[in-house]
């Protein structure tokens, strides 16, 4: 291996130190800020670090093919010492400020969506049922209007219907009667023809 190759896979390492450090600090301030339940910890701080290995090792193959050497594991420890001894807290800083101008961010987002779209759903649909009460009210009380407008009509049209009413029941009752009466006399008829044929 030419010393050149080392030179680069001691940057590359360092570099991956110091990355390993950013991805802490935005894993530790995020788990904090979102304060995720203690259950999920241990199962994050196992993909935090398999992510970190996996993508350490991937650096490391591509600078030098892969080949495990103590200057490794030193620049990696110096960068990782780099990166909490003089940026970390920067970068803590960072962090915390996109999270919260985040939070900021969807509160004014909700709000805007409150103000433009539940408002005025809710505005419109209590204007609905006032208009459909008022049409309600306004259906029953021309109902009755028309009721009581037409209550001398139908006083009139009862006063024309009971002599007819009173026709035709005497006319049913007539008929009672008088059906029975003429099928008699039929059949009286009827039987003064036989006997007459007989003679």
């Amino acid at each position: 291996m030419t010393l050149d190759v080392q030179f680069l896979t001691m940057a590359a390492m360092m570099a991956s130190g110091t990355a390993l450090g950013l991805l802490f600090d935005g894993y530790r301030v995020l788990s904090g800020e979102l304060r995720f339940p203690r259950w999920i910890v241990p199962p994050l701080d196992i993909l935090y670090w398999a992510v970190g290995t996996a993508a350490v090792f991937r650096v490391l193959y591509l600078s030098n093919g892969g080949e495990v050497r103590l200057y490794v594991f030193l620049a990696l420890l110096i960068g990782v010492s780099f990166y909490f001894a003089l940026l970390s807290p920067l970068f803590v800083k960072l962090f915390r400020r996109a999270i919260d101008l985040t939070r900021r961010c969807i509160r004014f987002g909700i709000r805007v969506v409150d103000a433009l779209v539940v408002r005025p759903a809710i505005g419109l649909y209590r204007l609905c049922i006032v208009i459909l009460g008022f049409l309600a009210a306004l259906s029953i009380f021309l109902g009755k209007l028309v009721l009581q407008l037409l209550y001398p009509l139908w006083k009139f049209v009862l006063w024309i219907a009971r002599p007819l009413g009173r026709q035709a029941l005497r006319l049913v009752r007539a008929e009672a009667w008088l059906l029975p009466a003429l099928r008699a006399a039929a059949k009286a008829l009827q039987r003064v023809g036989i006997w007459r044929k007989r003679k």
